[in-house]
């Protein structure tokens, strides 16, 4: 009998519940969307392995460090391993093609990346191979690239010793992701190919380190003993956890959870205050039929029951719709290029956005069920003659 009255209530003013309904949807697409962006941004800090740091110079991500400090920070109590990446930032065809390229020591990077799943034939190929890279499957299939490709890159800020931008790399292998969310959009190709390939006066020179500790527990120590090794050099380091130097990219174009939580807050608090219109005016609107319920037995507490019904229906079916549309809006991955390699809408948003939507409907059903509680049934008879 309840879901009768709740659906006859609903369907009371077409128009009204309708407008409210696609208000929810809108909403909620909107959190979605929001929330896929903050993955696509943030995503690599939740990935980050907890026994990973990143040593980069002290002054800035941007000014290189000599190769030789690998062999200075495997000496280190507490490192396991160390390997250093360098940013490439290759063109391929066009500028808008974005991904990210970086030169690294094959062994090593498979070493220091565990969640990257590479054929043991293809890893093979790559250390016989001096041109030899390997690339994520999404790129893969944007480019429609397979293996046996020869793949042109053009590099603004590296030449080669011809004096030209143009690098040429042959695709011996295609990684994928040990978990899902693995960023499998980046292509690496072979350090020594980059290096003996750049002008002399470059060599032997990279963009950054990353060393795998032998005890999580003890990564703030092992920063401080590599910082202190270096330290009074012409280039000291920084030494912090993987996700602080992901957060740190990202952080470049401002802080991600404050704008999205200001957007989201505007948005939510905006959709209370019409929800809670809508119900507030649906229930003053009964109020006769109320009374009449109250007359023929129904207890305060089933009135209550029957607005947040009312209120909760309207809310979820609003949230669940948005959620399902910005479900398959983001199923397609990335739609900037490159730009947000791991673009998703998370399952963790996904529930609380349902649990939200839930929410909302208390919330907003609240003040019309205790208006409803409270109507005494003469006064609502009344009204209704």
């Amino acid at each position: 009998m309840y879901a009768h009255l709740v659906w006859a209530n609903l369907k009371r003013h077409k128009l009204r519940t309708g407008l409210t309904l696609l208000s929810i949807v809108v909403a909620f697409l909107l959190f979605g969307l929001l929330a896929a962006i903050k993955q696509g941004l943030l995503g690599g800090v939740t990935l980050a392995g907890a026994s990973r740091l990143i040593v980069r110079h002290k002054v800035s991500i941007i000014q290189l460090l000599p190769e030789s400090y690998q062999a200075r920070m495997q000496r280190i109590p507490g490192v396991a391993l160390a390997t250093h990446y360098t940013w490439f930032g290759g063109i391929y065809q066009d500028p808008k093609n974005f991904f990210m390229q970086q030169p690294v020591i094959p062994d090593e990077f498979v070493a220091m990346n565990p969640e990257i799943v590479l054929a043991p034939e293809q890893l093979a190929t790559w250390r016989r191979t001096r041109t030899g890279a390997i690339v994520g499957r999404k790129t893969a299939e944007r480019f429609g690239w397979k293996v046996g490709d020869r793949i042109p890159l053009t590099a603004p800020i590296w030449r080669n010793a011809d004096g030209t931008h143009q690098w040429q790399f042959d695709l011996v292998g295609i990684y994928d992701g040990r978990e899902k969310n693995t960023d499998t959009t980046s292509m690496f190709f072979r350090y020594d190919y980059f290096n003996e390939s750049r002008p002399e006066q470059i060599r032997g020179w990279v963009g950054w380190y990353a060393i795998k500790i032998e005890d999580p527990a003890q990564a703030a120590a092992v920063a401080q003993r590599v910082d202190a090794e270096f330290e009074n050099s012409p280039a000291e380091t920084k030494t912090e956890p993987e996700g602080a130097f992901i957060q740190g990219w990202a952080s470049q174009i401002g802080d991600i959870a404050l704008i999205t939580a200001s957007i989201l807050g505007a948005v939510f608090f905006t959709i209370l205050l019409v929800t809670g219109n809508t119900m507030s005016q649906a229930v003053r609107e009964r109020t006769g039929e109320l009374g009449v319920l109250k007359a023929i037995g129904f207890t305060n507490g089933q009135v209550v029951a029957l607005v947040l019904a009312e209120s909760c229906c309207l809310a979820l079916v609003g949230g669940c719709g948005g959620l399902g549309l910005a479900a398959l809006v983001t199923a397609n991955g990335d739609p900037t290029g490159g730009m947000l390699p791991m673009f998703a809408f998370p399952t963790r948003d996904l529930l609380l956005g349902v649990l939200l939507s839930l929410a909302l409907g208390l919330v907003t059903g609240f003040f019309p069920a205790l208006q409803a509680m409270r109507l005494r049934v003469a006064d609502a008879l009344r009204r209704l003659a």
